[in-house]
């Protein structure tokens, strides 16, 4: 966006001045320009109002402070949802851990109103500001803020209440990738808003309720399966080699970083580990990605059926792909055949989303410097050997071929 696009925009669509913009019409008519001021008689303008939404760490703080960047001529105030968090009762704090920060009704919607009411006609108030370790808006000093220019409404539900949106002239919806979304939601609760890890892991272990549910559709299956495979890959190629790395910028300033190892390929495990090719593959443009057969006999013989490998894969790191890690004695063959085909045991990462202990303790016993990245850690395995509490046949449901 250039230097003069916002204001160009909200300019161009009033005529007069930049509060008159409304996005749906920009047709600088009678009817628009009187909607976005107050009465002739007071002769005030009222703000243009632009409300920022989007998922829990989408980035929409970031999109607001470049707004306000561009237009530094005007007088621009940013109110955040956040600060409208009902305070909460001594029993809902003592179960904060279930309190749903994300819903509707956790907003005092109506003192937000109220606000923005006085904002628009030119009187200042007084902004709340919550604290996220209290659940409390009375523990800081409230922020005094001014009449301005322009108004920006920011918060992941600011567009849920209509009488809030009718208010707005201008709506933006941050889109961000819900993974990238979950990682920065972690760091950013841990660190900015002193919440318990597990609590914000909480969000993981939805996702996994999802996934194990026997009524759960095959599309919310698939759906849910991917983001957690997309954050075990993540994970898992954090674990990989790298060397740091000074580029130029277009600034011509000179950035230090870090470049990743690039001799990587994927090896699935036929047919469930190909459920996890998309994301490696969303993570890693142009990755190869090999696959093996393994047929399972009885309860522990496994026999290898087919295998395709890169032929160069001696020289690689590689990211083993299976959802599930049983008894472990498939995950034993798979490792075994890329040794023996010159991968060093350590150059070997094992992605999968769920794990029983047994499996996971014979593939460390036989490999131990084999790395293995999962999403949950199971109670164990039944007497048929099946990982309980499971998820079924992972293959089956994802790819649609159950029996139902």
């Amino acid at each position: 966006m250039g230097s003069t696009a916002v204001e160009d925009l909200i300019e161009a669509s009033s005529g007069v001045h930049f509060s008159g913009f409304h996005l749906e019409n920009t047709d600088p008519s009678a009817s628009e320009f009187q909607r976005s001021t107050t009465s002739a008689t007071e002769n005030v303008l009222q703000p243009f109002v632009i409300g920022v939404a989007g998922g829990a760490a989408s980035g929409k703080t970031s999109v607001c402070d470049m707004i306000i960047e561009q237009l530094h001529d005007q007088r621009v105030v940013l109110v955040n949802q956040d600060s409208f968090y009902h305070n909460l009762t001594p029993e809902e704090f003592k179960r904060v851990h279930e309190y749903n920060f994300d819903h509707p009704d956790a907003f005092d919607t109506e003192q937000l109103l109220c606000i923005l009411e006085k904002l628009k006609h030119g009187q200042a108030v007084d902004i709340p500001r919550y604290d996220f370790k209290s659940y409390k808006n009375d523990t800081f000093p409230a922020r005094r803020v001014n009449p301005s220019d322009v108004i920006i409404l920011e918060g992941i539900l600011i567009f849920h209440d209509l009488r809030v949106r009718d208010l707005m002239n201008m709506k933006i919806f941050v889109d961000t990738d819900a993974d990238v979304r979950l990682a920065r939601r972690i760091r950013r609760d841990t660190v900015e808003k002193g919440r318990d890890i597990g609590t914000v892991l909480d969000q993981i272990r939805g996702m996994h309720t999802l996934i194990r549910d026997s009524q759960t559709t095959k599309h919310d299956f698939v759906f849910y399966s991917d983001r957690l495979i997309r954050l075990v890959v993540e994970h898992g190629l954090g674990h990989l080699p790298f060397t740091e790395k000074q580029v130029i910028t277009p600034t011509g300033s000179v950035y230090t970083g870090v470049d990743f190892c690039k001799r990587l390929c994927g090896v699935s495990i036929i047919r469930s580990g190909e459920s996890m090719e998309n994301a490696l593959r969303a993570c890693c443009k142009g990755i190869k990605i090999g696959k093996i057969l393994i047929h399972r006999e009885g309860d522990n013989g496994q026999q290898l059926i087919y295998e395709k490998l890169p032929t160069d894969i001696s020289d690689r790191h590689v990211l083993l792909l299976d959802p599930i890690l049983g008894t472990g004695n498939s995950a034993v063959q798979a490792i075994s055949l890329l040794i023996k085909k010159g991968v060093p045991e350590s150059n070997i990462i094992f992605l999968n989303l769920i794990s029983a202990p047994q499996g996971v303790h014979v593939v460390c016993k036989h490999f131990p410097r084999v790395k293995i990245v999962t999403s949950e850690i199971e109670i164990g395995l039944n007497d048929d050997y099946r990982v309980i509490p499971g998820m079924g046949e992972f293959g089956d449901r994802y790819f649609g071929t159950d029996d139902d």
